[in-house]
């Protein structure tokens, strides 16, 4: 369904030093800086992408939204929360531990906000 996801943010070093250690506990590769800037990962056949805005205004997460990233484990999930706190990024919401979702649905989630206030998650589906 989708091609991408792109996130702003205001310090591109800040926020490749966290991705590359959260998404490096996920098994995805160090992200490329391109010829505009942006950190590009590339995982899977997906790409998330890191840029400054281009209109010039500082950049701000988006209000109600959260963008998660599919782990192994819940020992993957546990290893991407840890080195994103460990490289700028702050504890959200409950602690990572099991939820109960819809349909029956049993899920490991764990929350993070990047240096820039995006709000990420890392979710293993356990049943």
């Amino acid at each position: 369904m989708f091609s991408h996801v792109m996130v702003g943010a205001d310090d591109i070093a800040a926020s490749k030093a966290f991705y590359d250690a959260a998404l490096g506990a996920l098994g995805i590769p160090a992200g490329v800086v391109d010829e505009w800037g942006r950190v590009v990962y590339m995982h899977g056949g997906g790409r998330f992408l890191v840029t400054r805005p281009i209109n010039g205004e500082p950049a701000s997460p988006a209000n109600g939204s959260t963008i998660g990233f599919a782990a192994a484990s819940p020992e993957a999930a546990d290893a991407w929360h840890a080195a994103g706190l460990a490289n700028g990024g702050t504890a959200i919401e409950n602690p990572p531990g099991i939820r109960h979702g819809t349909a029956g649905r049993t899920l490991y989630l764990a929350y993070l906000r990047d240096p820039a206030g995006n709000k990420l998650c890392a979710s293993h589906r356990i049943a």
